[in-house]
């Protein structure tokens, strides 16, 4: 059940089944009262269980078909819930009073009996003839009760005359008890649950708020937002005049009205006490001398419901006001005191708020631009050789088909596959065919920073968040406003940030590290990993529901062993780029060196392919690329005998091999300088700790 079930759970069932010590052991009567007082203490819907119930009352009751229906009106009874298959009855069915003879009208407190219903029953009135056409011989009916208030009753039928005994009597008012009970459970969490949905509502004001700087611009949008909780015909914002008699109208929702008074009686003379609340339900049963009654004649309104607010200004009342009598009770007084709540911090700070908001959007500005310029140059920086989307391959092809499809969306996309596939490219290339491709890009490589540092980049920080932050810093997520936020080896989030990005998946806000107010997460999110995140899951590394919100639309990418036949494009490409940031651009590629770069194994993918050139480039100096400038691995090929077909296939226990015996060399040639072995391959050095420790080689 929901948060609230426990609460009301507390009131013990056990004391409902206490018994004379002089209860005989053969009676059944407690075990079956003790079976349904468990059945009902275990759910807060007692529909769930009825037939549960029905049964254990079985035990003591020779009954055919069990009911129960809730008194819904003064007159108007309404079926609950039915068990049995004799009385088929709606088990939504209004049951009208009159539609009762008298001798069979339901008697607050009372339980009654019906031997022989062809002889008690009279057949003029529709619930009596209906009972007599479904056979219904005999009938024990005992009233459910609400303290002192008739709340109900339970129903047992039988076709067979004198079916119930007066032993029988007790044994159903014991029962309709321990229901009773259950039912007033039911309806204070229902009360429970409402209520808190209704302040949850409510709550949504504060964005509405947040927008203005004058809580009179927005009271139409304040009246929308209670409207569904809290029916009014008008919200009015009062304050109290100097000499405490009038209330001055500063702010009211719904259409101008001229008629409309500015001014309202705020109390009778000389009552300076200031109530919590006043609650009116009907205006029209107020003394003449009431002053809610002559204002609320003024407005053409019945009730009335008025919450003070105590600003620094002076004392202002919130008038919630409805032409239909009886509209407010005191359930409603909660909401409207949140309500009120929000609106009296609205206006108590909306000068200094105003001055406040304007200062941090002129900070927010600066720092949007600084950190803006520095994301253009990282965006300068990393997408080079990643501006083209190369390869003509049927495995390629497909990812990016599926790539064009989810950008014009909304969508959260999850990209899978191998370290160096091209995560990033796609990514992009998702982004410059969305709605947002206007909007900034912004990427964080979630395996690259302690978890600290992974929250603050991420999420940003305030002020004294943590030592040396002496200024506050918008995240990635705020950076990339308006735009794409590529969040790289996701599945390597800690729980805790993990937990604070599935908020921005399923809320949509976040707050900053140090912060306490909540901002909006205008930004659509794509994730990439190159790790198993179900198996994360089994672990418990990572959290399911997180896993769920991120593989909305998945992609995986193929590996370069894939699609090989994209290596000569890519390759040209990489050379081109790779000319012009070193100053010389290489002849080309040798046969033999081609040959080996298509034999090669490609455990880092086309970010190998590209760093592997971009090394041969330097050495070759504007000569052709040969065997001897490629990297350790490539320039002397295994042949192709060697080269497993497994491998050549994909296959993934023998690439696992080839992988930790190219780690292995490259980490001798390098003499263990790990920056140095991580170029060898081709990889980052955050690549290459991660293959370490998976191959256990910093054992």
């Amino acid at each position: 059940m929901g948060n609230g079930a426990s609460e009301f759970k507390d009131v013990s069932l056990a004391s409902l089944l206490v018994l004379p010590a002089s209860a005989p052991d053969s009676d059944p009567l407690p075990s079956a009262l003790s079976r349904i007082a468990r059945i009902v203490s275990e759910t807060l819907e007692l529909k769930e269980v009825f037939a549960q119930v029905a049964e254990a009352a079985s035990e003591v009751l020779p009954f055919e078909t069990m009911g129960l229906c809730r008194l819904e009106a003064p007159n108007l009874l309404r079926n609950y819930a039915v068990a049995g298959k004799t009385v088929e009855m709606d088990p939504t069915a209004v049951l009208r009073l009159e539609d009762f003879s008298p001798i069979f009208q339901p008697r607050p407190g009372a339980t009654q009996r019906i031997d022989d219903a062809r002889l008690t029953l009279d057949s003029k009135f529709p619930m009596d003839q209906k009972l007599l056409a479904k056979g219904v011989r005999s009938m024990l009916c005992t009233s459910l009760m609400s303290g002192r208030q008739f709340a109900g009753e339970v129903w047992f039928t039988s076709t067979r005359p004198d079916a119930f005994t007066e032993r029988h009597e007790r044994a159903a008012k014991a029962i309709a008890d321990i229901l009773g009970l259950s039912l007033e459970h039911e309806r204070l969490w229902s009360l429970d649950v409402s209520r808190r949905r209704r302040l949850d509502a409510v709550d949504s004001l504060l964005p509405a708020l947040a927008q203005t700087l004058d809580v009179r611009e927005i009271f139409n949008r304040v009246s929308e937002i209670v409207q569904p909780v809290l029916p009014h015909n008008r919200l009015i914002l009062t304050s109290v005049s100097a000499d405490g008699r009038d209330l001055n109208v500063e702010a009211s929702s719904g259409e101008p009205d001229p008629e409309m008074p500015t001014q309202f009686p705020a109390r009778p003379p000389g009552d300076l006490t200031t109530p919590e609340y006043v609650l009116i339900p009907d205006t029209e049963l107020q003394p003449e001398e009431c002053g809610a009654r002559a204002g609320c004649h003024q407005l053409g309104m019945r009730s009335f419901l008025a919450i003070p607010m105590h600003l620094d200004t002076g004392l202002a009342w919130l008038l919630i006001v409805s032409r239909t009598p009886n509209q407010y009770s005191e359930e409603d007084v909660i909401v409207g005191r949140r309500v009120a709540d929000h609106v009296s911090l609205a206006v108590s700070h909306q000068r200094l708020a105003g001055e406040e908001r304007r200062a941090a959007e002129a900070r927010e500005r600066a720092n949007r631009l600084e950190e803006r310029v520095q994301v253009l140059r990282d965006q300068l920086e990393s997408t080079l050789g990643y501006r083209r989307v190369i390869g003509e391959s049927r495995s390629w092809k497909n990812a990016l088909g599926q790539a064009a499809k989810v950008a014009q969306t909304e969508t959260t996309v999850l990209l899978t596959g191998e370290s160096g596939t091209g995560k990033e490219v796609i990514a992009r290339f998702i982004h410059r065919g969305s709605p947002r491709a206007s909007g900034p890009f912004a990427a964080l490589n979630c395996a690259a920073l302690p978890e600290t540092l992974l929250e603050s980049e991420l999420f940003g920080h305030e002020r004294g968040a943590f030592t040396g932050a002496t200024s506050s810093r918008p995240g990635r997520i705020e950076q990339a406003a308006g735009g794409l936020l590529f969040l790289d080896e996701v599945g390597e989030m800690t729980p805790a940030v993990q937990a604070k990005l599935l908020r921005v998946l399923q809320e949509r806000e976040f707050q900053r590290l140090g912060g306490t107010r909540s901002l909006k997460a205008d930004v659509r999110i794509v994730a990439a990993t190159n790790r198993d995140l179900e198996a994360a899951m089994a672990k418990g590394q990572f959290r399911e529901d997180l896993y769920y919100r991120l593989r909305v639309f998945e992609i995986r990418l193929p590996t370069l062993r894939e699609r090989r036949g994209d290596i000569r494009p890519l390759a040209e490409a990489f050379l081109e780029e790779v000319g012009a940031v070193v100053g010389r651009k290489a002849a080309g590629i040798s046969p033999e060196a081609f040959e080996a770069l298509l034999s090669y194994a490609w455990p880092g993918n086309v970010r190998e392919l590209r760093n592997a050139l971009e090394r041969a480039t330097i050495l070759c100096e504007g000569g052709m690329i040969g065997l001897e400038h490629l990297p350790f691995g490539m320039g002397r090929p295994m042949p192709a005998a060697a080269l497993a077909p497994a491998v050549l296939a994909g296959d993934g226990a023998k690439l696992k091999d080839v992988e930790r015996e190219l780690i292995v060399k490259a980490l001798q040639e390098a003499r263990n300088n790990r920056s140095e072995a991580a170029r060898l391959l081709g990889i980052t050095r955050s690549q290459l700790y991660t293959k370490i420790q998976r191959h256990r080689l910093d054992i």
